[in-house]
C-alpha cells in the first residue's frame, strides 16, 4: 500500500538526507509532498514553504531537530496523519505525548532503512 508522505525539513542539497527520502520515497511510489525552508523542486516534487493543508497525509516524516518543530506541532495535528516518524536527530519526547494524547501513531525510525527493509 502507497502511502501520501509529507517531506518535513525538505532540503534541496542532494547529500541532504531528506532530499534523499524525497526521491526513494518517490522510486518506491509513493506520492510525496515536501516543506522546507527554500522553494525548489527535488526530482518533480515542489518544495513548499507556506505550511500547506495538505489531504489524505498517511505519514509526516521529519527532518527537524526537536527545538525547530516546535513552531509545526499544530500544523502537524492540523493534518491528521496516521502516523509521524522520528527519524535519527528529531526524538522529541514532548512530541510523543502530543501525538499520543491526539491517536497518532508515531515511530523512531530511520525512512530509509524503513524503505530498504520494505517495512515502510
Amino acid at each position: 500500500m502507497y502511502k501520501k508522505t509529507l517531506v518535513l525539513g525538505a532540503s534541496l542539497k542532494a547529500d541532504r538526507y531528506s532530499n534523499i527520502a524525497v526521491n526513494r520515497l518517490k522510486q518506491s511510489g509513493h506520492e510525496v509532498v515536501a516543506l522546507g525552508l527554500r522553494k525548489g523542486t527535488i526530482n518533480g516534487v515542489t518544495i513548499d514553504t507556506d505550511l500547506m493543508p495538505y489531504k489524505d497525509i498517511n505519514t509526516v516524516t521529519l527532518y527537524l531537530n526537536p527545538k525547530n518543530q516546535v513552531t509545526y506541532y499544530d500544523y502537524i495535528l492540523s493534518l491528521n496523519p496516521k502516523r509521524v516518524i522520528f527519524n535519527p536527530g528529531t526524538e522529541n519526547s514532548e512530541l510523543y505525548n502530543i501525538l499520543k494524547m491526539n491517536d497518532i501513531d508515531f515511530e523512531v525510525a530511520c525512512t530509509l532503512v524503513l524503505l530498504s527493509t520494505n517495512q515502510y
